[in-house]
């Protein structure tokens, strides 16, 4: 199995480029399997939610075993835990999301894609416009959290492809 990471801001625009790599992948034929970042975080719980996705996702289907694991269900706009999702080995694995690069999975990843936006404020309104009004302070916090966690390291500069939004 190859594992892509689609990585960057919020509000830039990376789930739509999932999707579309996705489609992609889909239509030469080959399995993929879409695991998005959102899926585990939340306002209280930007990154250090990691070992749910490689005890349940990484190290089962990095051994051919399917992978299982709860995501967040965030539709009433409070994060809990949905139901249990399985997830077949594919072929190709992307993950999606704020910190689906970091540095303890580069070694596993096949390719790391960076996509930004470069202005944050336009960043913001994209969210904002996607989440609702209500999460525009959570996600203010949020931008201030990302720009730590990049410039930790976390970041860009390791990138393989970079995909300027627009």
């Amino acid at each position: 199995m190859r594992m892509l990471a689609i990585d960057g801001p919020s509000g830039s625009g990376k789930s739509t480029f999932a999707d579309a790599v996705a489609g992609e992948i889909r239509a030469l034929n080959h399995s993929v399997a879409l695991v998005r970042t959102d899926e585990f975080a939340t306002w209280d719980d930007p990154v250090s939610w990691w070992p749910r996705l490689v005890e349940g996702v990484l190290n089962p289907l990095s051994q051919g075993r399917e992978g299982r694991y709860r995501p967040m269900d965030w539709s009433s706009g409070v994060p809990a835990p949905g139901a249990e999702k399985t997830l077949p080995v594919p072929a190709i694995l992307l993950l999606e999301g704020v910190s689906a690069a970091r540095l303890s999975v580069r070694p596993r990843l096949s390719c790391v894609c960076w996509v930004e936006l470069a202005d944050p404020t336009a960043r913001l309104d994209r969210a904002v416009a996607r989440d609702g009004e209500a999460s525009r302070r959570s996600l203010t916090e949020w931008q201030a959290f990302e720009r730590g966690w990049f410039t930790a390291g976390q970041g860009r500069q390791t990138a393989d492809k970079y995909h300027v939004a627009s």
